[in-house]
């Protein structure tokens, strides 16, 4: 092999050992608080889930932080929080959210731990409930399933006052090679003393595109 050849072979190889040697490497850095979030490239992430969270809760916890007339008082003759069973997220978006799910849930369960007027129960208790009685989440509003319910959670310790669901949607909007999704995450408190409704929804459009070029044709800031 003529010296040519050799330095050829042996240029080969060495970009072969860096290319396999850089592949298994990752970066991190930490994110500054009053950065913005990354903007998921194929799905939803925190730039879409956190704004929803901060908008169902605040509007759903502003609405029903009214007293009633025979909400019981406390010695300051103050109305005593309401206590709220957080019973879980549900996902019927056409994206699996993996672990965003427990996250949903955490942030849900802190923003009404922060409110001034509601409690809330402990997931634990909530999950040892649930499987004390096996009922699932989504019968718990069968009267006689939540009068059970109710009855196990006040055996423990932590008698409530509503029942609080949360369910994320998604719609697709297709054109050609772009798409929108309308993402919306409800939140549902049930009184199970009796037996009223409430309900508040926050949604966030999102356009995922091919290429750069699909954003400025579908959504061209000279027209909107």
């Amino acid at each position: 092999m003529d010296r040519r050849k050799a330095l050829q072979v042996l240029g080969t190889l060495s970009a072969t050992w860096t290319f396999a040697g850089c592949r298994g490497h990752q970066y991190g850095h930490v994110i500054k608080k009053d950065a913005p979030n990354m903007v998921g490239s194929h799905d939803a992430g925190a730039e879409v889930f956190d704004p929803l969270v901060d908008e169902a809760v605040m509007k759903l916890l502003g609405r029903q932080c009214i007293p009633s007339p025979d909400q019981p008082t406390g010695q300051d003759g103050m109305p005593m929080k309401k206590t709220v069973c957080f019973v879980g997220v549900e996902n019927k978006s056409a994206e699996e959210i993996g672990d965003f799910k427990d996250q949903l849930y955490q942030q849900i369960d802190s923003k009404i731990l922060e409110s001034q007027t509601f409690s809330s129960v402990s997931r634990r208790m909530v999950d040892a409930a649930l499987f004390e009685t096996r009922l699932r989440p989504d019968s718990l509003l069968v009267p006689s399933n939540m009068q059970l319910f109710t009855q196990v959670l006040s055996r423990q310790g932590a008698p409530i006052d509503h029942l609080l669901f949360a369910t994320l949607t998604s719609g697709t909007t297709e054109r050609n090679s772009s798409k929108q999704r309308d993402y919306l995450l409800t939140l549902e408190m049930t009184n199970v003393h009796d037996g009223t409704y409430d309900k508040q929804s926050a949604e966030i459009r999102k356009g995922y595109h091919k290429t750069a070029v699909g954003k400025l044709w579908n959504y061209n800031p000279l027209k909107y």
